[in-house]
């Protein structure tokens, strides 16, 4: 049987050895016990609070938290999370459907008193009594990770103690909250900090060339291959490899990428022997995988291999407080020299925004403000500099908008990736620091319009 997916223990995992005053620490009263009224797993709770960094989830799978073997409950039945001083219960497609004090519910917010029902199964929620407290950190921030909001707080001692192990982990969220941030942030903090960190976005290959960018290949291996070439697994060797938006691998390789993982050893396409491989893999994923699994198109088991750990970083939009915190750093970082803060009428426009692109195109949003500025009384576009920018020189093209927009971000961009690179002396590693982009994201960047400059 295997152990249970989400143990925040991690009994099997060396830590880091840390006290309480070395990473800043305070406690918060804890949140809900769903208890295990009726069925065949009477007596059986689960306790929710602000220490789970992900939704837990109740079904008849072994990687659920609440293990069921009620036969007319789904194998992932439903997830649970706790936000802010309510329980968020989503129902994941469920066969026989989700039951709140007997309305059936896809997703609904509790407050502790509900009987919910799956199958024959009874579950009481209620408030936690208990007297404990969830631990806290009062940082600002892990690595490149930023945020002082409970919400993000919440999950910098989990990130602390993982970055203390080699136990994969599985970084949920948005598209724009900050995942491959964490991932290397992650990686940064741990004891192979000095060993490659690898990204492999499964979106970005075509999937005819997916085995050969993972595993490597052998040169004559298929039409093109003019020489050997490693993979990804290969070239993270002693270092961490970030398989980002794992939930778009397609099935066909999952069982190898399966076999990559419990072995620790790769075999190249075309290639006879196995070479082995001592990598620490970390995935991030955009979608519900729990509801992919359900659906059939992601492997049960790989989906455990992977999730031995599983953080979800919340919106922007949960993140109270966030939203100004962000907006001045990435203001300090883009600003011209002596531009010290941001106006205090650009904060309130962007806290009043919802961020449906997260802390990327937050991020955006400050740059092209930097940048490009605000429209004038005259309707021209002055820098917060007082210069005039190239804005208007685009307007004049009468471009569609949507190709006006484009022609002002890439101007922006390669204006900005100039000017950074330019600051740090030419050092690419430290302008993309200090950027506060993700490594790869500027490298592509910097890359894409290299390029363009040669067309």
């Amino acid at each position: 049987m295997m152990p249970s997916r989400v143990d925040h223990g991690f009994d099997d995992v060396e830590t880091v050895s840390r006290t309480d005053d070395e990473i800043g620490l305070e406690t918060v009263p804890t949140g809900f016990v769903v208890d295990v009224t009726e069925g065949p797993d009477v007596g059986r709770s689960l306790s929710i609070d602000a220490s789970r960094p992900a939704p837990v989830l109740v079904g008849k799978s072994e990687t659920c938290d609440l293990r069921l073997t009620d036969r007319q409950v789904s194998r992932r039945h439903a997830s649970i999370d706790l936000q802010g001083q309510v329980l968020r219960l989503v129902d994941l497609d469920s066969t026989n459907g989700t039951y709140v004090n007997g309305l059936r519910v896809h997703d609904v917010a509790l407050s502790g008193g509900e009987t919910i029902r799956l199958g024959t199964t009874a579950l009481r929620v209620r408030p936690s009594v208990s007297g404990g407290a969830v631990v806290l950190s009062t940082a600002d921030h892990f690595g490149k990770l930023l945020g002082a909001s409970l919400e993000m707080r919440r999950l910098y001692p989990l990130c602390e103690r993982l970055a203390g192990s080699d136990v994969p982990v599985l970084i949920e969220g948005e598209t724009g909250t900050g995942k491959e941030v964490l991932a290397e942030s992650l990686h940064e903090a741990s004891a192979r900090a000095s060993r490659p960190f690898v990204v492999f976005d499964c979106t970005t290959v075509a999937p005819t060339l997916l085995e050969s960018a993972l595993f490597g290949h052998e040169r004559g291996a298929f039409t093109g291959a003019s020489e050997t070439r490693t993979g990804v697994f290969e070239d993270a060797h002693g270092g961490t490899l970030l398989i980002d938006e794992i939930g778009d691998l397609d099935v066909s390789l999952q069982a190898k990428l399966l076999r990559a993982l419990e072995r620790r050893e790769v075999r190249r396409v075309g290639g006879k022997g196995w070479i082995k491989v001592d990598v620490r893999v970390l995935s991030a994923t955009r979608r519900d995988l729990d509801k992919e699994v359900q659906a059939g198109r992601f492997r049960d088991d790989l989906y455990y291999r992977i999730a031995v750990a599983r953080i979800e970083l919340p919106p922007l939009r949960r993140r109270r407080g966030d939203v100004a915190m962000l907006a001045r750093s990435f203001w300090t970082k883009l600003a011209p020299d002596g531009a010290t803060a941001p106006p205090p009428e650009l904060l309130d426009r962007l806290e009043a925004h919802a961020w449906p692109g997260n802390v990327r195109e937050l991020f955006h949003a400050v740059a092209r403000y930097v940048a490009l500025g605000e429209l004038d009384e005259a309707g021209g576009t002055r820098r917060p500099d007082g210069r005039v920018s190239s804005f208007d020189d685009v307007l004049a093209l009468d471009l569609p908008f949507a190709r006006a927009r484009e022609k002002v971000i890439e101007a922006f961009e390669r204006r900005y990736v100039e000017r950074i690179v330019a600051r740090h002396g030419g050092n690419v590693a430290r302008a993309a620091e200090a950027s506060g982009l993700a490594r790869r994201y500027f490298q592509l960047l910097r890359a894409r319009h290299k390029s363009r400059e040669t067309e």
